[in-house]
């Protein structure tokens, strides 16, 4: 988060070049000193799924920085849960054959599963996991952001959300 901010930081003020950490999925972690260099954007997207989050605020009333404090415009995806949980087994189910496979890879351990087996642990990973993120820490970003697409299972667009600016 630190470098992310300092990144963010660094574009808001015009410096050239601003440097970005890298986020692997291979190893599921930031990458350790790995940059891209981005010089001076017209336009920058950020993308996650905790980037609207605004933490705890100090008690002491001390101004601390959010990601989100340097968006000039933020789109939250929405789904409903059962579409979402659907779209993580369908992807658990591709990656298992693909970028599972790669022995370096975080999840290397689920690429031998069967359908059955990896349909259960993308099940329970979801249950015990990205559930619980999704309501703890998505979820309550959601009225932050100034346009909601709530999508359907084939991804299209049902409704738009279009808060005032």
């Amino acid at each position: 988060m630190p470098a992310l901010l300092r990144f963010l930081t660094d574009v808001k003020a015009g410096r050239r070049p601003a440097r970005a950490p890298i986020y692997s999925h291979l190893i599921y972690d930031v990458m350790p000193n790995q940059w891209i260099e981005i010089d001076r954007p017209d336009i920058l997207i950020v993308e996650g799924l905790n980037v609207l989050q605004t933490g705890r605020l100090p008690k002491d009333g001390k101004a601390i920085p959010f990601v989100s404090d340097f968006f000039d415009f933020s789109v939250y995806l929405d789904a409903g849960e059962n579409v979402l949980m659907s779209w993580y087994i369908d992807r658990f189910l591709t990656l298992r054959g693909t970028a599972f496979r790669d022995p370096k890879s975080y999840f290397h351990r689920y690429s031998g599963l069967s359908d059955q087996e990896a349909i259960a642990t993308a099940t329970s990973i979801w249950e015990r996991i990205n559930l619980v993120n999704l309501h703890e820490n998505i979820l309550p970003t959601r009225q932050r952001a100034n346009l909601i697409l709530k999508k359907n299972e084939s991804h299209s667009v049902t409704e738009v959300s279009l808060r005032r600016l």
